[in-house]
C-alpha cells in the first residue's frame, strides 16, 4: 500500500525553510572556535568597541553641555544619555557585521576553513548558525562592555537597562544574518568597499544622535533602517519606557533575522556542496 502524498498546506513550509535547516547539528561548535580566537586575538575584539567609546567619552565631556537636554520617550534627559543606548547599537552592529562579512569571505575564499568543516561531522547549516552565533557573542560581549561604561559614567536611566543586553544580542543577529548573506554574493575584497558605504549611513542617520523628530519630512526614510528599530530598543531599555511600538521594533529585527539566516544557509549549502 502506496503512502499517502502530503498534503500541500503542510508540504509549503516545507518548501520554504532550506533543507540544510534540518541537518543543523553542532553549531555550538563554530561558536567555540569563535570564543577560542577571541581569547587568542583580544586585540581585533577590543577595537571594534573602540570607535563607538570614543564617540560616548567625545560627547560627555564636551558636546553634552552644548547641546544641553533631549525630550524622549516622554522623559528630559541629558543628550549624552539620549546618545550612549544608540552607540550601543551600533557597536553591537558593528561586531557582527565584520564578523560576518570580511572573515567569512576569507574562511570562504582563502582559509578554506569551511571546507574543512565539513569534512567532520558538521553540516552547511552548522556553518552557517555557528557563525552567525559567534557573531551574536560578539555582540553580547560589547553590549556588556557599553553597559559597564554607562553605569560608570552615570549614564544609567533605569533599572530595565539590562534588557539592552538581549536588544544588541538581537541587533547583532540581524546584521550578522544580512551580512553573512550578502557575503555570499561577493566576488572579491572590492566588493567589501560597499561595507562601510551601508553601515556608515546606518551610523549616523538612525536616531543615533537625533530624535526621529528632528529628520522632518525625511522620518519616513529613518524607519527602513534595521539600525534604527535597534537602537530604539536599547533606548527604551536604558529608560525604562515601554509602548506599543516596541512589537514593531521587535518583529522588524527578528524577521530580518530570520530572511538573512535562511538566505545564508542556502547560499552556503550552494557554494560548499556543489
Amino acid at each position: 500500500m502506496s503512502a499517502s502524498p502530503v498534503p500541500a498546506s503542510r508540504s509549503l513550509p516545507l518548501r520554504i525553510i532550506p533543507t540544510v535547516f534540518f541537518d543543523i547539528r553542532r553549531p555550538q561548535r563554530m561558536i567555540e572556535r569563535s570564543l577560542y580566537v577571541y581569547k587568542r586575538g583580544w586585540l581585533v575584539l577590543v577595537s571594534g568597541f573602540i570607535e563607538p567609546l570614543f564617540y560616548l567619552l567625545s560627547i560627555q565631556v564636551g558636546l553634552a553641555a552644548l547641546v544641553g537636554d533631549v525630550e524622549t520617550g516622554g522623559k528630559t534627559v541629558p543628550y549624552a544619555d539620549f546618545v550612549a543606548p544608540g552607540l550601543m547599537a551600533a557597536a553591537a552592529m558593528n561586531g557582527a557585521v565584520f564578523e560576518c562579512t570580511a572573515n567569512v569571505f576569507y574562511k570562504i575564499k582563502h582559509s578554506k576553513l569551511y571546507d574543512a568543516v565539513l569534512a567532520t561531522p558538521m553540516s552547511a547549516g552548522d556553518v552557517a548558525l555557528g557563525e552567525i552565533g559567534g557573531a551574536v557573542a560578539r555582540s553580547g560581549i560589547y553590549a556588556v562592555a557599553f553597559a559597564v561604561t554607562m553605569a560608570v559614567l552615570g549614564m544609567v536611566e533605569s533599572a530595565w537597562t539590562v534588557l539592552a543586553i538581549p536588544a544588541a544580542m538581537l541587533i547583532g543577529f540581524a546584521f550578522a544574518s544580512l551580512g553573512m548573506a550578502l557575503t555570499t554574493f561577493m566576488r572579491s575584497w572590492e566588493d567589501f568597499e560597499y561595507v562601510p558605504a551601508i553601515t556608515l549611513p546606518l551610523f549616523l542617520f538612525s536616531t543615533t544622535f537625533y530624535p526621529l523628530s528632528q529628520y522632518g519630512s525625511w522620518s519616513w526614510v529613518v524607519v527602513f533602517s534595521p539600525l534604527y528599530h535597534g537602537v530604539e530598543l536599547v533606548r527604551a531599555a536604558n529608560l525604562g519606557v515601554w509602548d506599543g511600538s516596541i512589537v514593531g521594533h521587535l518583529a522588524v529585527l527578528i524577521g530580518l533575522s530570520i530572511l538573512g539566516l535562511m538566505v545564508a544557509a542556502r547560499r552556503i549549502e550552494r557554494l560548499l556542496l556543489t
